[in-house]
């Protein structure tokens, strides 16, 4: 079974380093806290994380619709799929019927849970919804939901304002960081560049419907970094521009290790459908109506001409 974390990204781990050894540094030169205060605060901070989550956790399994084979089969094997190729460990998945185009996972212990809004349904293809749902088993696997509690904690110790906003805009560098680390999960359990790109642009406008609108969404998040105030917005916020995004991945694509990632995620698909194949060659027929949409659709490279590879010639 091929398990590889190799697509966390090479500053992912620096930036913790430096994120830490900062907040270290803050906690040594400041005088509004000792190392006891801050102890005690960091312990205060998780065991009040702690039970936040299990709370949200206990909301969900009674608000939200569990995702497995009897309810949601079409769902749940996108979700298998993702699972079998990134081997992230236990993770529960929910669906919620927030009118919001978003995903999540979090969790300190063990399963995990992913939750997928409803809105993702109706407007990704099977490719695009591989890419979201691999994105945040990617944070599982690398270990992003129970380090953004500890890490979180740290950055908000006590500390003159200055320092508070240099901890707070560390933390949200490293939660970046994180964010190119899980794309790239997303590239590996979707497969599929165009995919990845394309579930991206629909994030943010997920009303498109033509080629023009297709046009005119990209030159606006195209446009997003060549701001001065965007730019700076960003250090304060969890999640890179679209842009930084999509340009990572396309650099990432061409590089030797994607592709022997690619393949190894890949072999873990084929063991896994040589494991659990049927007996018998009796079709499995599921009598509730699958939640993904079936109708035919292009994929994203025919629907989005933008997303073809250029012709270098």
């Amino acid at each position: 079974m091929f398990r590889s974390r190799r697509y966390r990204v090479d500053n992912e781990t620096i930036v913790l380093v430096l994120t830490i050894l900062l907040v270290l540094a803050v906690i040594v030169i400041t005088s509004t806290a000792t190392f006891c205060l801050s102890g005690v605060f960091i312990l205060g901070m998780f065991v009040i994380s702690a039970l936040m989550i299990r709370s949200h956790h206990q909301t969900l399994l009674r608000q939200t619709l569990s995702i497995n084979d009897n309810n949601t089969p079409e769902l749940s094997a996108l979700v298998s799929e993702c699972e079998a190729k990134l081997l992230p460990g236990p993770v529960n998945v929910f669906l919620a019927g927030k009118n919001e185009m978003n995903a999540y996972t979090f969790g300190l212990g063990s399963p995990k849970a992913l939750v997928l809004y409803k809105p993702l349904l109706k407007v990704m293809n099977a490719g695009e919804l591989k890419f979201i749902i691999g994105h945040e088993m990617g944070h599982v696997a690398l270990g992003h939901t129970w380090l953004n509690t500890i890490v979180g904690g740290l950055a908000g110790i006590p500390a003159p304002f200055g320092a508070a906003i240099i901890l707070y805009a560390a933390f949200r560098w490293w939660n970046r960081m994180c964010e190119f680390s899980a794309d790239r999960a997303g590239l590996l359990a979707c497969g599929n560049l165009n995919s990845a790109v394309s579930a991206m642009v629909k994030l943010v406008a997920p009303t498109i419907r033509s080629q023009s609108e297709f046009n005119q969404a990209l030159a606006m998040i195209d446009a997003e970094d060549d701001q001065a105030s965007n730019r700076l917005a960003e250090i304060f916020q969890t999640h890179p521009m679209i842009i930084r995004r999509i340009n990572k991945l396309k650099e990432y694509v061409r590089t030797t290790e994607y592709q022997q990632m690619q393949a190894g995620v890949n072999r873990n698909i084929r063991g896994t459908a040589k494991r659990s194949a049927p007996r018998t060659s009796t079709p499995v027929v599921h009598p509730i109506e699958p939640v993904v949409e079936t109708k035919p659709e292009l994929p994203p490279e025919e629907r989005w001409p933008w997303l073809k590879p250029k012709d270098k010639s």
